[in-house]
């Protein structure tokens, strides 16, 4: 499983997750605040509430004829009181009380001016006419509490919208910011496997651009010794060949002047080898040009009239080995008609020398562009298989070769953004060989 993750992503949800945990602080704080003056706001309304009663309180009990007893104060309609209060002498007796107080409340003790607290109301206390009449007035801790939660739900349900919003308001902000990291991204996926040219990273946020000048730094060094590496071969290659083909010519001419037949043996090996070693420095050569990122055209070709010139010239060479398929209507691609011959060559070359001798091999191309070289043979095991694509690679055989063909025509396929696919056994086959591609997908 990947560990990798998307820093879009990342900062997407971490900011919003920012910004929540911000806003419940923020609500976390602002409800303590409004908490302490909705406490405020409740102890004056206490305050003012026993202000203004007590003057009628005591004038109500100052003008009754008996001057004793219980008194309710009564009410114009049922309704729920937040605030009671109770009316008391200095001894605790009952004065006045509001229609639904609960004297359980106040206590039983002597009444006392302030603020204080029970274990269920906030209760403040003012007396008048010498402290012999007491004025005492109650309020639920439970409303208290119920008007701040109600307060800091109120601070809340933005969060309901604000979370979304935020999400996505981040997402897009984000994205922006990284769009030119994004391009720089794709520009480098999009280039093909031949192209070191520095990437341009002119454009990048500048918390990026150490990593475009470390990537354009790398491919640099990458260019000049894949440029050292192929011009070492194709100039030894090419260097190569005039000399051999001179010692070849000379060992040939030898060869016509030699009468003993151990000699002339002798002269024949070395003319194998010289012949052996011509073909390498060719193959070395063609390597080269394979790696050379020329791949790709800048036109499209049909490269049908090149297959079927190709597998004439294979004709005329080894008559009824080769089998020819080609579709009724034009292959077009970029991929470059040199670059094509050498990959085709190379691919029939390698199955007349592997493939079986009394079967044809059998060339097809149809109109999608997938191409496929298939020989009849041995089955090559898949350890083997995986190695064919590497420099001087060879499955075990007696034929001779140079390791080099499959190599070559991989590399010519990578360098045009194909993918060459080996198969054994062959498609539909209990055995032999089997090389596709899709020449369409050159790009």
């Amino acid at each position: 499983m990947s560990n990798k993750t998307s820093l879009q992503k990342n900062l997407s949800i971490g900011l919003t997750l920012g910004v929540t945990v911000l806003w419940l602080l923020g609500v976390t704080a602002s409800g303590l605040v409004a908490q302490h003056e909705m406490n405020e706001v409740f102890d004056s309304a206490l305050e003012e509430t026993a202000q203004r009663i007590l003057p009628l309180a005591v004038t109500d009990i100052l003008n009754r004829e008996n001057g004793t007893g219980n008194q309710t104060a009564p009410a114009l309609k049922d309704h729920d009181e937040y605030l009671t209060y109770l009316v008391r002498d200095r001894d605790g007796n009952l004065l006045l009380q509001s229609h639904d107080a609960d004297p359980s409340v106040f206590g039983e003790l002597r009444p006392e001016e302030g603020f204080s607290n029970t274990s269920t109301h906030r209760i403040y206390g003012a007396s008048a006419v010498s402290d012999t009449i007491y004025i005492e007035v109650a309020e639920p801790l439970a409303h208290r509490r119920q008007a701040a939660l109600e307060a800091g739900l109120a601070l809340l349900m933005p969060l309901i919208v604000l979370i979304p919003i935020s999400l996505l308001g981040v997402w897009w902000i984000v994205r922006i910011s990284l769009r030119k990291v994004v391009e720089f991204q794709q520009a480098i996926e999009s280039r093909g496997a031949g192209d070191l040219s520095p990437v341009d990273g002119d454009r990048l946020p500048t918390e990026f651009e150490p990593i475009a000048v470390a990537v354009n730094r790398l491919l640099e060094r990458l260019h000049r010794a894949l440029d050292t590496e192929r011009s070492f071969t194709a100039n030894s290659a090419h260097e190569l060949r005039t000399p051999l083909a001179t010692a070849l010519a000379k060992v040939q001419r030898l060869k016509t002047q030699i009468q003993n037949d151990q000699l002339k043996n002798n002269v024949t090996e070395i003319e194998e080898a010289l012949r052996d070693l011509s073909l390498l420095s060719g193959k070395l050569l063609e390597l080269a040009k394979a790696e050379g990122g020329g791949a790709i055209s800048q036109d499209s070709h049909n490269l049908v009239p090149i297959l079927a010139m190709i597998v004439d010239d294979f004709e005329n060479q080894v008559p009824g080995r080769v089998k020819l398929t080609l579709p009724e209507q034009e292959v077009n691609s970029f991929l470059n008609p040199d670059a094509f011959a050498i990959l085709m060559r190379n691919l029939i070359e390698n199955a007349l020398k592997h493939g079986s001798k009394t079967q044809p091999v059998e060339v097809s191309i149809v109109d999608d562009g997938t191409l496929e070289v298939c020989n009849a043979g041995e089955i090559v095991p898949p350890e083997q298989l995986a190695l064919l694509r590497n420099r001087f690679a060879r499955a075990k055989t007696d034929a001779a070769g140079s390791g080099l063909g499959l190599a070559i025509a991989d590399a010519i396929a990578t360098g045009a953004g194909m993918t060459l696919h080996l198969r054994s056994p062959a498609t539909g086959r209990q055995d032999g060989f089997e090389a596709t591609l899709n020449v369409a997908n050159a790009r």
